[in-house]
């Protein structure tokens, strides 16, 4: 939860600060408490003001690296078919990401059909998902500030485009606490096939301390590498040696105040003993069903992995996690959503791979009431072009411009698309979301003010929207 913003007689941090130390002293002490996790600030400023109340209390992030066609998916667009062959109008002004060739507008490579009660829209590529139709809320108006897949992933998981930044996750994490002190609380499962070209900034703790970083699962194997001990060593003397080590590291520190690198260290040993029993039950799907084996994909290609990673992502939100990113894609180009060569051949082979796993974790979530808390959010990085990749060609070029992302759970109300693009789906028009408002809106979900949520850092409050954001309550139930 976010740290208290009053300190001994009910003073706040600021006044706090100035009354212990004025001047530079009482900016240095700041500064410590700022370490210490301690983020006030902007709290201060709007001391009085009531924090959102907590609506989910995890959430699930299906992050589909390389970045899906809005107009292929989620964002039905019939003048695409009707101006089929022509040029975008020239009063559209864009970039033209990596100076590739351009051609005409070509509609959607597979049909849309309605889904559920609401008929919201939805293409072939996701048939399974379609049947979830009235538990999504697609927001068709998003934006971002990139349109290169590294920094553009890196503003989408940190809310900047420059490295060095804490990620969504580890705000997640910060603000809300972790829900199982015996497994992380921000938890990535990447791609068999790689990671995101950016790599691990996109769930780096930035200047926060790392005990809010992400933890990496692996996709196949043993999700954590080195996790057990040697099975000459039992539990009882490994706990022996790390209360030494606990004690050795506690004198060194108090040699040393303020060294928040060391102190996290010693976290990371005790958190690392706790995961030897927690992390190993957590995976182990061995007592899942066959039904629900089957239901996710489990067993079977294309959807094994994926739905491996679904599953484990559920059954981490039961046991606490706060948040869990999924990775679709890993590597480069055709490997990842990066449909320059093909849409048909490119979506047809990702969604082939995520639709099952995603439908069957909608179903799960809510038969075993979990869905109300939790955060269910889907999307890339950027979107596509409405025209193809040269004349003729069955590729799509990159659109920071305008493309969807959809949510389900968590207080969402399903059924409904937000925001428009123009009549290509080439720019978001109408109730425009940028990725800050995203994630502002993200926050907000999980019971957090974008605005209050700081970190006092090199003298200022930081926090992920910045200056920006807004929260999309339109959203909202």
């Amino acid at each position: 939860m976010l740290k208290s913003s009053l300190y001994p007689c009910g003073k706040s941090r600021r006044e706090f600060v100035w009354e212990m130390g004025a001047g530079f002293a009482g900016v240095a002490l700041a500064s410590l408490l700022g370490r210490d996790g301690i983020s006030m600030g902007t709290a201060a400023a709007k001391e009085g003001q009531q924090r959102s109340q907590p609506r989910a209390k995890a959430c699930i992030f299906l992050m589909m690296n390389g970045a899906p066609s809005q107009v292929d998916t989620f964002d039905f667009k019939p003048e695409l078919e009707k101006y089929s062959g022509k040029q975008l109008p020239a009063d559209k002004k864009f970039i033209n990401s990596g100076g590739r060739k351009m051609g005409f507008l070509t509609p959607a490579w597979r049909p849309f059909r309605p889904g559920g009660e609401s008929g919201l829209l939805v293409s072939d590529y996701f048939p399974n998902v379609r049947k979830h139709a009235d538990k999504l809320c697609v927001i068709k108006s998003c934006h971002t500030d990139s349109h290169a897949h590294g920094s553009a992933l890196v503003a989408m998981n940190t809310g900047k485009t420059l490295i060095g930044r804490p990620s969504l996750g580890s705000w997640c994490v910060y603000g809300m606490g972790s829900g199982n002190e015996n497994l992380p609380g921000y938890v990535v499962m990447l791609d068999k096939r790689g990671g995101p070209i950016s790599g691990q900034p996109n769930w780096s703790s930035g200047f926060m301390p790392a005990t809010y970083a992400g933890t990496l699962f692996r996709p196949t194997g043993e999700p954590i590498l080195d996790l057990k001990g040697p099975s000459h060593v039992s539990q009882a003397v490994q706990r022996e040696q790390l209360d030494l080590l606990a004690q050795l590291n506690q004198q060194h520190l108090d040699l040393r105040p303020g060294s928040q690198d060391l102190a996290d260290r010693i976290r990371s040993y005790e958190l690392a003993y706790r995961m030897q029993s927690a992390t190993p039950e957590a995976v182990d799907l061995s007592d899942e069903s066959q039904q629900t084996l089957d239901a996710y994909g489990v067993g079977k290609q294309p959807t094994d992995e994926y739905g491996r990673n679904c599953l484990i992502a559920r059954r981490l939100v039961e046991r606490g996690a706060r948040f869990i990113q999924l990775y679709s894609g890993g590597g480069h180009l055709e490997e990842t959503w990066d449909a320059h060569e093909s849409i048909e051949k490119n979506h047809g082979q990702h969604a082939a791979e995520v639709d099952q796993p995603i439908a069957a974790l909608l179903a799960d979530l809510e038969q075993r009431g979990l869905l109300d808390d939790t955060l269910i959010v889907w999307g890339g990085e950027f979107g596509r072009m409405p025209f193809s990749e040269g004349q003729g060609a069955p590729g799509r070029n990159h659109n920071p411009y305008g493309f969807c992302m959809w949510m389900a759970g968590g207080g969402i109300r399903g059924g409904q698309s937000y925001g428009e693009t123009d009549e290509f789906g080439f720019e978001a028009v109408q109730d425009k979301v940028h990725l800050h408002d995203l994630h502002a809106t993200i926050l907000h979900a999980m019971g957090q003010d974008h605005e209050l949520l700081s970190w006092f850092h090199q003298g200022r409050e930081e926090t992920l929207t910045d200056v920006g954001g807004r929260v999309v309550h339109e959203l909202f139930v």
